[in-house]
């Protein structure tokens, strides 16, 4: 594991920040290292370097997710999708930890999610949010038909909560590709490297919110984190 951090921080474009300044920065740390075991990248690349505030704005965002008329699995696979699409390591890697800790039953589902348009672990529901997420991901735009098919499944929230859904995991996915941010190796496989972590994206601390850490962190966040 030493080594897998060693190598992700060799990666990043800016050097990770091991003595963050301030209370507040420096209690997160503590925090990721309570919950993860260690201080996720993107905390000491990205996080460490901004106001406190921005660290709220993600805890924000998370919080914003617990109100969709969507169903939460269906968001969390959506952003697994975005992320995959997207390349980015340290979401995928947090993304696995979360389905492991929430959806341990949906495992095989969220592990194939690339295969969604021929595999029948997909419903048609999901397969319909899976394309109109993939062709706003890739090509910043829906098809008509891909919309029209949306139609047949979601309510018109729910086709917004689902490029909402999209567009927050951008944030996440952008941020840790801008500084080549690669995984931190929570979860280099889908079985037992990450089975024995916890990822609970309710823990709140005071002001920053658990959702930094997962971006801050993966957040992503575990696309989507969940710390603060």
């Amino acid at each position: 594991m030493g080594e897998t951090n060693k190598i992700a921080h060799m990666k990043s474009k800016l050097a990770p920040i091991e003595r963050p300044s301030g209370l507040m920065m420096t209690f997160v740390y503590w925090m990721s290292r309570k919950q993860f075991g260690k201080v996720m990248t993107p905390l000491k690349v990205v996080f460490a370097r901004l106001p406190v505030s921005f660290g709220r704005y993600v805890q924000k965002l998370e919080k914003l997710e617990q109100k969709y008329e969507l169903p939460k699995y269906l968001a969390v696979l959506v952003r697994t999708h975005v992320a995959q699409l997207n390349t980015c390591e340290f979401c995928i890697d947090i993304g696995k930890l979360e389905v492991i800790n929430h959806y341990p039953d949906l495992k095989e589902k969220f592990f194939n999610v690339s295969s969604y348009k021929t595999s029948s672990l997909f419903t048609p529901r999901e397969r319909a949010a899976l394309r109109y997420a993939e062709e706003l991901t890739v090509n910043k735009k829906i098809s008509d038909e891909a919309f029209g098919e949306a139609q047949k499944h979601f309510t018109e929230r729910e086709l917004v909560e689902i490029a909402w859904a999209v567009t927050r995991e951008h944030i996440y996915n952008l941020m840790n590709l801008a500084f080549d941010i690669g995984s931190d190796g929570l979860c280099q496989l889908p079985e037992t490297p990450c089975e024995g972590r916890t990822f609970d994206r309710g823990v709140e601390t005071p002001k920053l919110g658990v959702s930094a850490v997962h971006y801050m962190q993966r957040e992503h966040q575990m696309r989507h984190v969940h710390l603060l």
